[in-house]
């Protein structure tokens, strides 16, 4: 089955903290039109309609961060800051995306995500230039993503469930 991540804007830690909580233990699979019945939390998730919306993805927050800084940024590797924790709970973990990997993402050109890309296509688990295709799209999603929720003040967040 694996993790699931889900990235998420909400305008603070307290508010993204309590994202699982209003999802329930059973909604943490929920998808995009069922989170409107959630109320304002469901807004901060909801894709249809909202400034916000939110990317399920198998990525890592980890992975995410390391492709930003590494690849647009030329951070080395081991210089890669660890992401914020907010809350961890046995089944279930939200984490924040610093500041650090978020601005650099929104104001990347597409020279800069094309290389990132690139880079990120040449680790030995990926298959070259269709990868660096695909990789340059999510990237470019991200950065839409990113984009929006700063300028509804929000801040990244990645929910984390198995």
């Amino acid at each position: 089955m694996g993790v699931t991540y889900k990235y998420f804007g909400a305008p603070d830690r307290a508010t993204a903290a309590r994202v699982p909580t209003a999802l329930g233990p059973g909604g943490l699979g929920l998808d995009a039109g069922e989170l409107g019945a959630l109320g304002r939390l469901g807004d901060l998730m909801e894709t249809s309609g909202s400034v916000n919306g939110h990317l399920s993805t198998k990525i890592k927050p980890e992975t995410m961060s390391a492709m930003v800084l590494t690849g647009i940024k030329g951070v080395p590797l081991h210089q890669v800051p660890p992401l914020e924790l907010v809350v961890l709970h046995p089944d279930y973990a939200v984490v924040q995306l610093p500041h650090t990997v978020v601005e650099p993402l929104r104001k990347a050109d597409e020279t800069e995500l094309g290389a990132a890309a690139f880079i990120w296509s040449t680790v030995p688990d990926r298959r070259g230039p269709r990868d660096a295709f695909v990789i340059y799209q999510m990237l470019h999603e991200w950065q839409d993503f990113a984009n929006r929720l700063h300028d509804a003040g929000h801040q990244l967040y990645c929910l984390v469930w198995p």
